[in-house]
């Protein structure tokens, strides 16, 4: 009878042990998660952000303002207006002013 109670003794703590082990496992993988949410969840506010930046950034208005700054890119008008032919000669454009008065 000795051994069997030893025995049953020894179940018992290898299972309270082991009970223990997955309680502290769980508790910590669950830690995990939330930590791996928490990061997930500043990772799409900053995604958020960012795109909303790149949509400011993005506007025609912007891009004028740049390409004219920057770039000293100006406004294709016929008067700086080059057409190229099939045997690659450029010719300018003539421009003749419209002759729109008052009358």
């Amino acid at each position: 009878m000795t051994r069997v109670s030893l025995l049953l003794l020894v179940t018992t703590v290898i299972s309270a042990l082991w009970l223990v082990h997955s309680h502290y496992e769980s508790r910590r993988m669950f830690m995990d998660l939330e930590s791996a949410r928490k990061e997930a969840k500043r990772i799409e506010v900053d995604h958020d952000r960012m795109e909303v930046e790149r949509r400011a950034q993005a506007t025609p208005l912007r891009v004028e303002q740049i390409a004219r700054q920057q770039l000293n890119m100006r406004t294709a008008s016929p008067a700086i207006t080059q057409y190229v032919n099939a045997q690659g000669t450029a010719t300018a454009a003539v421009v003749s002013p419209v002759a729109g008065g008052s009358q």
